[in-house]
């Protein structure tokens, strides 16, 4: 069974994207696709960023568990919010401390806000600065838009029968690419 690893980015008080995190955790879970693991920025409250981790003379033990904790991941669910069509500082900090960890690694996006548009403005940019490090960006999206309305605080979904339909297809797709990932490394 393949190990997927969660980023939840927001680390503000009354974080809504969060939800969705939960909801890719028990999802995955419930339905025996892979073992999962929340990664929560906001636990880890990283210093900005100063230099890769590779580079640094005294890197922080909580910076090299996270770094491990990626690097043996088969692949990624990144959830993030959208805040003024970008995607949060601490998710920047988080992408720009690692490098080869990055490689190669099959990485879905969800976006997340309250508004209409389910952070779609956020993806351009966010799948930019994945490319740039050579992380696999997996073509389907999760955008979730009005939040409030479609996820609990505890990551159920109002309208599972609909929820459920969408994470499959976006869930499937990441497992191909790990799938995938995992032929061509041999």
């Amino acid at each position: 069974m393949p190990h997927i690893e969660i980023i939840s980015a927001s680390v503000r008080e009354g974080r809504n994207s969060h939800r969705v995190a939960l909801f890719f955790k028990n999802y995955l879970e419930q339905n025996q696709l892979a073992s999962s693991n929340i990664l929560d920025l906001k636990e880890y409250n990283f210093p900005l960023f100063e230099e890769r981790l590779h580079l640094q003379k005294w890197p922080l033990k909580k910076a090299l568990g996270f770094s491990e904790k990626i690097k043996e991941a088969d692949g990624v669910i990144v959830v993030t919010p959208e805040y003024n069509g970008g995607y949060p500082a601490s998710l920047k900090n988080a992408i720009d401390l690692l490098y080869r960890e990055w490689h190669r690694k099959p990485i879905a996006i969800s976006t997340v806000s309250d508004g209409v548009f389910g952070g779609t403005q956020v993806i351009t940019s966010l799948q930019f600065s994945l490319w740039k490090i050579r992380a696999w960006v997996v073509p389907a999206m999760f955008p979730v838009p009005k939040v409030f309305d479609l996820f609990d605080e505890n990551g159920n979904p109002s309208d599972p029968e609909d929820i459920n339909k969408r994470a499959k297809a976006f869930i499937n797709e990441l497992l191909w690419c790990i799938e995938a990932n995992k032929r061509m490394s041999n």
